[in-house]
């Protein structure tokens, strides 16, 4: 390709958007380059306070908690409140509590902070995707949303390398860096961004759902992808709260697991879009299959690395599945979804990973505590191979029926060619998911993002 050709790929990425897009997209980039607590927080407790790591699972596992405590809140203050001052209280409660946690010495303070931490920073995530829905066009969504997970991965390949030597240092600078940073992203909301949220309707306001919560736990196919969702979230999370904890067992330095976890947010960035476009017209069962086996094996390889070129390359294994997992699940979840009640099964797939940040700190925790780190990477591989049975498994005799939006049901009769057209269809949603969905792979990086 031709740098004409680039820098026409390039404008046509860029141009159209909103200015008060840009703003957001330079809050989101800023508050990444500040990420230091959700990377480093299994460092912070093992190698420089002394703690099991048992104790830090405990700790991640309350952080993570917060934020699943405060999700439902945020939601509400976001479409009560408004847009605009709910991401300036979030963010700048998340920087004094950031703040305030590099000071704390007693365990139990430490847990409480963290949990606090985890409330403050889960709380801008509503906010941001309801501002950006309101200041996009409908048309440029899909671009706009991949702009901001590009803005969120290359922030965090920045900020892993960074921290990594600043933890060296001191580990209260990262915690201090991290507030100020926030702080900042504080401010460019509050001076730059106006309240976007639109009035409603008198027909809006009366409108009710004529789907529940009920419906969604009761619709059997989809709940299984939820529980696979699960399985494989636990996969994923290792990356953020075992890894770290097994290199500096082994002996590394917070600055070599900065260099090596940088690889997934470089890989990412660079990947994200090309791979997407790729994989969009394949058969998502093997897609699905594909990376949640390089998953699972990926992080089983693990157990054989012993240089930080070696835990690089695991990496690099564990993040294609993670390119290649994100839109095509995804796209599967707004099939299966019927067009009136996509925020309900949304809300119950992404409760999948919450769940899956809140125990995976515990798993890896008591398995590095009990049975070494090696275990833990075995038990990775186990699950990524049964979630890729379950796939298999689960989507097998796929059909579009008549319902809204072109929902996926089942039928009796669905023979297996149907399956794999219909199930083809899936994969033209991918690269739509990849922008507006994606992120929930990378939930944890998502999770404290502006």
């Amino acid at each position: 390709m031709s740098v004409a050709s680039l820098r026409i790929a390039a404008r046509e990425t860029v141009s159209g958007l909103p200015r008060a897009f840009w703003w957001l997209w330079i809050s989101t980039l800023i508050n990444r380059l500040g990420a230091f607590v959700s990377t480093f927080l299994a460092l912070y407790l093992t190698l420089d306070r002394g703690y099991s790591a048992s104790y830090a699972g405990l700790v991640a596992s309350l952080h993570g908690l917060g934020g699943v405590v405060s999700s439902i809140g945020a939601g509400i203050m976001t479409d009560r409140l408004g847009r605009r001052p709910t991401l300036v209280i979030a963010q700048t409660s998340t920087a004094f509590a950031v703040a305030l946690l590099g000071f704390m010495t007693d365990p139990v303070a430490i847990a409480g902070v963290a949990f606090l931490v985890g409330m403050a920073s889960n709380a801008s995530r509503p906010a941001v995707q309801a501002m950006m829905a309101d200041i996009v066009k409908p048309e440029d969504r899909v671009r706009a949303f991949s702009l901001n997970y590009w803005a969120i991965n290359l922030g965090f390949a920045v900020s892993s390398m960074a921290a990594g030597f600043i933890a060296q240092y001191s580990y209260l600078a990262g915690f201090l860096g991290e507030a100020t940073l926030t702080l900042v992203c504080a401010l460019v909301v509050f001076l730059k961004l106006p309240e976007s949220r639109p009035e409603h309707t008198a027909a809006e306001k009366v409108a009710e759902p004529g789907i529940g919560i009920g419906t969604v736990l009761k619709d059997g196919r989809f709940m299984g992808v939820v529980g696979l969702s699960f399985l494989i979230s636990l996969i994923f999370q290792q990356g953020y709260v075992g890894l770290p904890v097994a290199m500096g067992t082994d002996g590394f330095s917070s600055s070599d697991f900065g260099l090596a976890i940088a690889v997934n947010g470089i890989l990412i960035v660079a990947l994200q879009i090309p791979l997407t476009r790729y994989t969009q017209h394949r058969d998502p069962r093997h897609l699905l299959i594909v990376s949640a086996l390089l998953a699972g094996y990926g992080f089983g390889l693990t157990a054989f690395a012993g240089s930080v070129a070696v835990y690089a390359l695991t990496i690099c294994v564990w993040t294609l599945a993670e390119i290649v997992n994100a839109p095509t699940q995804t796209g599967l979840i707004v099939r299966l979804s019927p067009t009136h009640g996509r925020g309900r099964y949304q809300g119950v797939y992404t409760m999948s990973w919450s769940v899956a940040a809140l125990l995976a700190p515990l798993m890896s925790g008591y398995v590095i505590d009990h049975f070494g780190a090696s275990w833990l990477w075995g038990a990775c591989a186990v699950l990524g191979t049964v979630t890729a049975v379950g796939y298999w498994a689960l989507m097998r005799g796929l059909s579009t029926g008549d319902g809204a939006g072109g929902r996926v049901v089942v039928t009796e009769e669905a023979k297996e060619t149907e399956g794999t057209e219909e199930l083809a269809e899936v994969g033209d949603v991918a690269e739509e998911a990849a922008g507006a969905g994606g992120t929930a792979v990378s939930g944890h990086r998502a999770e404290s993002a502006v």
